[in-house]
């Protein structure tokens, strides 16, 4: 699902099989296992990951860290087998080609923390600055909107995340559609604020930082592994990559640095409210 204007580019594309390099760790993981008669929750709770995510890297459909391979290689007797191949696999960095579904890994994220230069975070918009931005296209809109349902689920097994909305001082004035769905896009913000697990914040536009190269979403899971959404200017990209994720950290403090705090933030953006959209 993609953060601003264009829509459901990341789905839309064909998807990659998984590599080869993954399913042969995968099966190789699972060869262990079962010759231990090991069960796929055991892993799951000695490297405090869920089942699903042991049975996707055992299908070769997640990359899996460093601290679950050296969990898992102790525990199943690998004499550092697993390890090895792991190595061999993050080779010079990052080499193996991964495919995430974002809209996924959003839903199970633990943790998300959102940046956006130009308009409102996608989690945030209401259905008119939506479909406005959008430009019409309902059945886009709909799934957007349904993505923000994960903010105020109610399941005591998969609560909601915890959520920090960086948002750019000029979005605040840029329009999408009319006035009244500036207002009521801003008093959401404001709405938003008063949940116990979301912050917003407001960074001043004043100035260069890195923010200014685009926005980006980074995931924290479960596990505490993090997965990035990225905007192009052609598509989102996904990536769990050490080095890109180091870089938006980074990022990340600049946006902070720059950020008012959340109660000044909601009095800016009542300001403009007021000043700008009534």
């Amino acid at each position: 699902m993609p953060l601003r204007g264009r829509a459901m580019s990341p789905r839309r594309q064909r998807q990659p099989r998984e590599t080869p390099a993954l399913v042969a760790f995968g099966r190789q993981m699972r060869r262990l296992r079962e010759a231990k008669g090991v069960k796929q929750e055991t892993l799951a709770h000695l490297t405090s990951v869920s089942g699903p995510q042991v049975s996707r890297i055992e299908a070769g459909k997640k990359r899996a860290t460093r601290s679950f391979v050296e969990i898992a290689d102790d525990y199943l007797e690998a004499n550092g087998s697993l390890i090895s191949l792991w190595q061999d696999l993050n080779k010079d960095g990052h080499p193996v080609p991964i495919w995430f579904d974002w809209p996924k890994m959003e839903a199970d994220a633990a943790m998300l923390v959102c940046w956006e230069h130009s308009v409102m975070p996608g989690l945030a918009q209401t259905p008119s600055y939506a479909l406005a931005i959008l430009r019409g296209n309902q059945e886009a809109a709909d799934a957007r909107l349904e993505r923000q349902t994960v903010l105020t689920r109610n399941d005591g097994e998969n609560p909601p995340p915890t959520v920090v909305l960086l948002i750019d001082e000029q979005a605040l004035y840029r329009q999408v559609g009319n006035s009244e769905t500036m207002r009521e896009q801003l008093e959401k913000l404001i709405s938003l604020s008063t949940l116990p697990n979301i912050t917003v914040q407001v960074v001043l536009g004043s100035g260069e930082h890195d923010g200014n190269m685009g926005a980006f979403v980074v995931a924290t899971m479960n596990d505490r592994s993090e997965v990035a959404y990225i905007e192009t200017a052609v598509r989102g990209i996904t990536t769990d990559d050490p080095a890109e994720l180091t870089t938006l950290a980074r990022t990340l403090v600049t946006l902070r640095s720059r950020a008012l705090t959340e109660q000044m933030s909601c009095e800016l953006i009542r300001k403009v409210v007021q000043e700008k959209w009534t």
